[in-house]
């Protein structure tokens, strides 16, 4: 019977690594495949995308003639931010994690589990800037103000609304810096989908070059590499 039981176990430990190391081989194929290799548009928006090593955020202006977000997403909600931030940064993600999680330091073992089950809920992280550095972990994209309305529509239909039609901040006095507030967003994080992956779909949503499909933020910037 023990060595019936330890013969099963093994198998099924043979497959469960079987199937970490297939998901892994499918994330890294389907991320060096390139959508919308060579984008064709007119230069009228500059958007950006940024990494911190792990998460990737989706860049745009604060203020333009297409959208005004500070309407949305209020310079009050954040602990200094005003007119002279320029740019506003997107980053969806798990809600826990985010809220018990702002460094990895913090990181529990329950929130990470959580977080890949698929079975929590999500948060928009928002954050201003007042300047933007183009370095290898921030990339320019120039597009034209029909593709940045397609952004604009993915990027607000990611956000959960009110009765009234307005965004939901989420109930929490944690914040990253002094810019930065959360909303409450649609979906739920999983092994399936990251935050890297809806900000390639972001990218995808808007015609620019991206990901089959990612889950990590290293295929979305090989797409922008000089």
């Amino acid at each position: 019977m023990n060595k019936r039981f330890l013969k099963c176990a093994g198998r099924c430990s043979i497959a469960f690594i079987a199937l970490i190391g297939l998901y892994f081989l499918i994330a890294f194929c389907c991320s060096r495949i390139t959508v919308n290799v060579n984008p064709s548009n007119a230069k009228e928006v500059t958007i950006y995308i940024m990494t911190n090593g792990l998460h990737t955020d989706i860049i745009v202006p604060a203020v333009n003639t297409e959208m005004n977000w500070t309407k949305e997403i209020s310079y009050k909600n954040t602990l200094e931010a005003d007119s002279t931030y320029q740019f506003l940064a997107f980053g969806w993600g798990d809600k826990k994690f985010y809220l018990e999680t702002p460094e990895f330091s913090d990181l529990k073992l329950s929130n990470g589990l959580r977080a890949i089950s698929g079975l929590s809920t999500s948060a928009m992280h928002t954050t201003y800037y007042k300047n933007i550095l183009e370095d290898a972990s921030c990339k320019k994209i120039i597009i034209s103000k029909a593709q940045y309305r397609q952004l604009i529509d993915y990027v607000l239909n990611s956000f959960k609304k009110d009765e009234a039609g307005h965004l939901i901040k989420v109930k929490s006095n944690i914040h990253y810096d002094i810019g930065d507030a959360f909303y409450e967003a649609k979906g739920s994080y999983s092994i399936f989908k990251t935050c890297n992956t809806w900000a390639n779909a972001a990218l995808k949503a808007c015609g620019q070059r991206s990901c089959l499909w990612t889950i990590f933020d290293t295929g979305i910037f090989l797409k922008y590499r000089q």
